[in-house]
């Protein structure tokens, strides 16, 4: 099931981007159009998986995860409109 923030903030984790579990330490990057989740976080039944925005357009299918799936900042608006809390999401 789907959650939905706008303007989340990023929290750099080495622990769960290489073995996706939380770490004791990490660092927080401010709300904004330019932090590496940009615009909107649609957060996924893993912790710290989701559907996120991106604010550097040419690197969406760049960079690493763990299993985050990335968008444009305007696409995952549009996301967002169209979806609500708790929808199901099913990736095939």
């Amino acid at each position: 099931m789907m959650s939905k923030v706008p303007l989340p903030p990023f929290r750099w984790d080495e622990e769960m981007l290489n073995h996706g579990r939380r770490g004791a330490e990490a660092w927080i990057f401010p709300p904004g159009p330019n932090n590496p989740v940009g615009v909107y976080w649609a957060g996924l039944s893993k912790p710290g998986v989701g559907i996120h925005g991106n604010p550097l357009p040419g690197t969406v299918f760049e960079g690493r995860s763990h299993g985050c799936i990335r968008m444009t900042n305007w696409d995952v608006l549009e996301l967002a409109r169209l979806t609500a809390v708790g929808s199901k999401v099913t990736i095939e």
